[in-house]
């Protein structure tokens, strides 16, 4: 079985994480900092010599913005629902305050929201079928910090490095899959330093 490559990126700052609100359904633009972020992504892919003729994009806004820039607009991709982020439930846009203590198991379930078993499945279901589906061995995927890191700990007992504590805008989580397993090869961060603001 050929192995294949698998970039799974989280999108660009929006003006939610700015001003610390949950944002899961709903949605928000990028940020200045945000498309800036996309673009440091979009050159790491360029400098490593790594090139797409697969992607996937959430449905969120964001999630496509971040991707564009970083493709430059010159690959068409398909956007997934299946890819969107935790369902927060009736605490969409409201404070991080607001969050419990992790992890939240269950608790947005009483607010309309997913259980954390419900987006782990969501997750593995729409990757495993995606990457499982596709002729290409590098593809690219950007989706939401909390959808990506409930991902890769379904592939905990595979993982070849460490997932940090808590998924920084733009990070990238290389996955190499073979034997519909998904080991956990690198994650890469990027340094924003600089960023100069308008």
């Amino acid at each position: 079985m050929m192995k294949k490559y698998i970039y799974l990126m989280r999108h660009g700052e929006t003006l939610f994480n700015r001003r610390r609100k949950i944002q899961g359904w709903c949605d928000a633009p990028l940020t200045d900092f945000g498309k800036y972020q996309a673009s440091c992504a979009r050159d790491y892919f360029k400098h490593q010599g790594i090139t797409f003729k697969k992607a996937y994009s959430s449905t969120s806004e964001r999630a496509c913005d971040t991707l564009e820039i970083v493709t430059e607009g010159a690959l068409s991709y398909q956007r997934l629902k299946g890819l969107k982020e935790w369902n927060f439930g009736t605490f969409e846009g409201e404070s991080e305050d607001l969050n419990p203590p992790l992890p939240y198991k269950d608790f947005f379930v009483t607010y309309g929201g997913e259980s954390q078993d419900q987006i782990v499945a969501r997750m593995v279901a729409t990757v495993g079928q995606l990457v499982s589906e596709s002729e290409e061995d590098t593809i690219l995927i950007v989706s939401h910090g909390g959808a990506i890191a409930n991902f890769a700990r379904a592939y905990q007992e595979h993982w070849e490095t460490e997932l940090p504590k808590g998924l920084g805008n733009c990070a990238i989580l290389k996955f190499r899959y073979e034997d519909d397993i998904f080991y956990l090869e690198e994650v890469i961060r990027h340094d924003f330093s600089d960023w100069k603001e308008n």
